[in-house]
């Protein structure tokens, strides 16, 4: 392993430094990733700088707590920043547009070495030390990249919450995270209109019973902000206080804790997705050559928000570890017009794209005259992810642009994609409607749900799981809950300890996975991962709702919507159509209010009783098979069954 480490911060890592690994064909490559790990992603790891190498590659003595790289040390931000400044200080690092204010800035790696060390130094003066948490509520501006980067720089343990998200979630995550600091701005905006985030910034502190010492504010002049004395501070005041500062990259322990980011569960409370250094630095370095087709002094262009985690994989770190420059857009596909990303394309030379399946199909509604119009030839593929790519839409953007379409399966928990196609490692074909193939260091199995079996025959449907131990850049644990990680990701198939992706999948005969949809609870609605419990609990919170159920429904253009049935206290509230517009009205208002938009429900519909079991397990599948007009299945435990067919007749009224 001699020469795969750098010997100080100033080193980086060349070509010429790792032993190239095996590449007579994907198989390979994936059977060394699963049965030498330890060799495997040592090499790997050379794709990155260390300050100190690590004594252990792969520590699985804990299953399922799986340390990758223990002993050596490093820095995302050096690794994203720092090290391109001898190669390409001078090159495009950070692009950032905004369709919403007709404002684009184009940022160096030097100069992004900058803006970050002033971020740092702010923070530091704000009182954040190594450990700390600092929560990030910000729209898509270059404030939010430069306190993510300054985070990974000083140690401090960035928690992104997207900024759609409502008061009453943005307190549960302030309580859960306890952040020292709060980084935020007046507002964002979106299809041309103001989102005010202060407001909903301070009632989230005041309804959580932690308050952070200070909170810092980037005024982008959209919307009036209150500040509140001794707490609030301006980011370009402050700014203008650390001009020229240096501060050093902290180095880390390759298995500290670089970020935690929240994703929705089965139950109210979100879950904190707890991931560590170095693995995550190693993994996405990895995807990025192996996976995303990149070269140094590329451009790569995500159309995600931070406030996920593709956000964070591929907006923030991964396209800057890989010393490209990466797009950071504020707005929608189709404004000012539908071909405003491919004029982005065109503009900054994009190799590689990165978007949902969501996106795409809105753009299908437009021209598609908008595809041809610009010059798309440096663009090698683009990537789909965060929800079933349907064939209609993907053979569609295919034929439209003429480049590999390539879709990938992954989760927040994960970091990175689990099943899709490794192109640089072995040219394959992709198939329409499967993300592809496990991905190296994934031991991917389909599992009967219950009686824990391998299903290893072409096309039998079962959970999809992960065994042990997980690869670099997966997960580390819950945030403050070793014990919810186990219960909640690898108990669930009996006998077995294993990592339930909680989604229905088959395998064909060539080895290709298929998603076939949710075991659990949680909902896709344009690739955001929304818990059913969670709409629920909002609704619940209406004086005039008595029950509520809430299910995922097939959406041709969202992948799925929520639904909600409601069952009213005071059914004389519903006495006319009138009265029932008004009601639903005020429940959507409410939940948009508690959790944000992206939360509301399509449709409220009032019912007397809703279908449960005779021990009172709400029938959840079974409402949601008959809004989909599917076959309801096995009901010889439902209590009374007139409450599936009263859903019927609303549905086909």
């Amino acid at each position: 392993m001699e020469g795969w480490w750098s010997q100080s911060p100033e080193t980086s890592f060349t070509e010429t430094q790792m032993a190239p690994p095996d590449r007579s064909s994907y198989s390979e490559f994936y059977r060394r990733s699963i049965e030498d790990p330890d060799g495997f992603w040592g090499e790997q790891a050379a794709l990155i700088d260390w300050q100190t190498r690590p004594a252990r590659i792969c520590d699985d003595s804990n299953p399922p707590f799986t340390r990758w790289f223990v002993g050596g040390t490093t820095n995302l931000c050096h690794n994203a920043v720092d090290r391109h400044l001898a190669a390409r200080a001078g090159q495009p690092a950070l692009i950032c547009v905004s369709s919403e204010t007709d404002s684009e800035r184009v940022y160096t790696f030097r100069q992004l070495h900058d803006e970050v060390q002033r971020a740092a130094a702010m923070l530091q003066t704000l009182g954040v030390n190594k450990g700390d948490r600092v929560l990030i509520y910000m729209p898509m501006i270059a404030e939010a990249a430069f306190a993510m980067l300054a985070c990974a720089r000083i140690g401090a343990v960035h928690s992104v919450v997207f900024g759609g998200f409502a008061s009453v979630s943005l307190a549960s995550r302030i309580e859960d995270a306890q952040p020292t600091v709060i980084v935020s701005a007046d507002a964002g905006s979106r299809a041309g209109k103001v989102v005010p985030y202060k407001p909903l910034l301070d009632e989230a502190i005041r309804l959580s019973t932690h308050k952070p010492a200070a909170v810092l504010l980037v005024d982008r002049g959209l919307a009036p902000m209150e500040r509140t004395a001794g707490r609030d501070h301006d980011w370009a005041a402050l700014s203008g206080q650390h001009a020229g500062v240096q501060v050093p990259c902290e180095w880390l322990q390759a298995t500290d804790i670089s970020y935690t980011i929240y994703t929705s569960g089965t139950t109210g409370r979100p879950k904190g997705v707890q991931r560590d250094v170095g693995g995550y630095a190693v993994a996405l370095a990895a995807s990025m050559k192996h996976i995303f087709l990149c070269e140094p002094g590329e451009t790569y262009f995500s159309t995600s928000d931070i406030g996920w985690v593709v956000g964070h994989s591929y907006i923030v770190y991964g396209p800057l570890i890989a010393g490209m420059a990466t797009i950071m857009y504020e707005g929608l596909p189709i404004r000012p017009d539908p071909g405003v990303w491919w004029s982005l394309v065109e503009k900054y030379r994009v190799s590689a794209m990165f978007s949902a399946p969501t996106a795409v199909r809105v753009l299908k509604k437009q021209d598609p005259a908008f595809l041809k119009k610009y010059d798309l030839s440096s663009l090698k593929a683009l990537f789909l992810a965060g929800e079933p790519l349907d064939e209609p839409t993907a053979r569609w953007i295919s034929e439209g642009l003429d480049v590999p379409i390539i879709d990938n399966y992954w989760q927040t928990e994960s970091g990175w994609p689990i099943l899709t196609i490794a192109n640089g490692v072995e040219r394959q074909a992709s198939k329409f409607g499967s993300p592809g193939v496990p991905m190296y260091g994934y031991k991917v199995k389909i599992l009967h749900e219950s009686t824990g079996e391998e299903l290893t025959r072409p096309n039998e449907k079962g959970v999809v799981v992960i065994e042990g131990p997980t690869p670099p850049g997966f997960m580390q644990t819950v945030w403050r809950d070793d014990e919810r990680f186990v219960n909640t990701y690898w108990k669930s198939i009996p006998g077995r300890l294993v990592y339930s992706t909680f989604d229905w999948g088959i395998r064909d005969e060539d080895g290709y996975y298929y998603i076939l949809g949710r075991t659990d609870d949680v909902i896709n609605v344009a690739g955001h991962r929304l818990g059913t419990r969670e709409i629920e609990e909002s609704i619940s919170s209406h004086p005039n709702v008595a029950e509520v159920a809430v299910v995922g429904v097939a959406d041709p253009l969202k992948g799925q919507v929520a639904m909600a049935f409601v069952v009213a206290r005071d059914t004389s509230a519903l006495a006319d159509e009138a009265s029932k517009l008004r009601l639903e009205g005020e429940i959507m208002k409410q939940v948009d209010e508690q959790l944000g938009a992206i939360a509301r429900p399509a449709r409220v519909r009032f019912v007397t009783l809703l279908p449960k079991t005779r021990s009172g397990k709400l029938l959840r599948r079974a409402i949601q098979a008959v809004c989909e007009g599917r076959d309801a299945g096995d009901l010889t435990t439902i209590e009374d069954p007139s409450a599936l067919q009263q859903i019927r007749e609303l549905l086909a009224g």
